[in-house]
């Protein structure tokens, strides 16, 4: 059902509209894809587009360069991160392709709605698109689901970013990150919120991978509470046929003298005593469970920079904010994650950017 509707979707010549005349373009006028009806692009730097598409997920190509030499990022929805800047020469052009995820909300679960269909913004230091096309993904292609708090989750405003929004770009075409991840959630609260565990549940489908991050909000959790409600996350998604994978949290920016990273604050022991990164390896061994150990990988990173360096990768500077990362904390970090998946064959080699 799918490749038929691909094989009737319909194209549209955008310059007809007068509203899409890129500086950086091809001479032809550039073509919009879309199953649904015809797609939309407007503006030069950033051009921005349009599909009226159901929640689902979505195979994209996009074909960028023109007369001029172009510099192209691509993101969608609220602030994904779907392609990294791409460089193309005057008078040429390179395909590019990526797999994403429309929903709604399309960003937090317990935000705003967002706008209908799939949006995608072409930005960079000189935009060049000449053509975008959107298509139903197979029913098996692979998703990547998020469980976590404000350090994974979709951030709507900048200069927040949460590492989740980062790690499309380092995905080729054939697998999508679902990101379900909510600021302010611990383990309590996202298993309890209709709108976070239990509608991740139902969507979950044998070769999905569901990564669970969440310790920063446990700040008043037991041990045994904290590690239960972690393996009732893992038996949930276990139950749906799908692979659950542990992340340990990423680290506060919280030093000592000595420029070593806070035993308890940075690496996230709570007031209770309750070392979290502990508790989730512990699980992770004790229930053959997949683990990323970001806390180990951040906090080599954080000390490698040091106390001045490493406020780049968190908002230190900005708001004060030595929990939030930045958009390169959070570009780095999720590199970290890729780099985990990659080793650990937890998806196939060639979904790799």
């Amino acid at each position: 059902m799918r490749r038929a509707a691909a094989a009737l979707a319909v194209a549209a010549c955008v310059g007809a509209t007068g509203a899409f005349t890129p500086a950086h373009a091809a001479h032809a006028a550039p073509a919009v894809r879309a199953v649904a009806g015809p797609g939309h692009c407007t503006g030069t730097a950033p051009v921005t587009c349009h599909f009226d598409v159901a929640p689902g997920t979505y195979d994209v190509r996009v074909t960028l360069g023109g007369t001029e030499a172009g510099s192209t990022a691509v993101s969608g929805e609220t602030r994904r991160a779907l392609l990294p800047e791409t460089a193309t020469r005057p008078g040429r052009t390179v395909r590019r392709s990526f797999t994403v995820d429309v929903r709604t909300p399309e960003g937090e679960p317990t935000g705003p709605a967002g706008s209908a269909g799939l949006d995608l913004t072409f930005a960079g230091s000189a935009p060049a698109l000449t053509s975008v096309r959107v298509r139903p993904a197979r029913r098996t292609t692979p998703r990547i689901f998020l469980i976590g708090d404000s350090t994974v989750c979709d951030q709507p405003v900048e200069p927040y970013t949460g590492w989740g929004q980062e790690l499309p770009r380092f995905l080729e075409r054939g697998v999508s990150v679902a990101n379900h991840a909510d600021s302010g959630e611990s383990s309590v609260t996202y298993r309890e919120n209709p709108a976070l565990f239990p509608t991740v549940e139902a969507l979950l489908h044998p070769g999905d991978l569901a990564l669970v991050q969440l310790a920063h909000n446990d700040k008043t959790t037991d041990g045994p509470t904290y590690r239960a409600n972690l393996k009732a996350l893992v038996d949930g998604v276990r139950a749906r046929g799908a692979r659950p994978v542990l992340v340990t949290p990423v680290v506060r920016r919280w030093f000592n003298a000595d420029g070593t990273l806070d035993n308890a604050t940075a690496l996230l022991v709570n007031g209770l005593g309750v070392d979290h990164p502990a508790v989730v390896r512990e699980l992770a061994a004790a229930e053959s469970v997949p683990l990323i150990d970001l806390t180990a990988r951040t906090k080599a990173r954080v000390e490698e920079l040091g106390p001045e360096a490493s406020k780049a990768l968190y908002l230190s500077d900005e708001k004060r904010d030595n929990t939030h990362t930045s958009a390169r904390g959070a570009t780095e970090y999720a590199s970290f994650v890729r780099d985990a998946l990659r080793e650990q064959a937890l998806l196939r080699r060639p979904l790799f950017r």
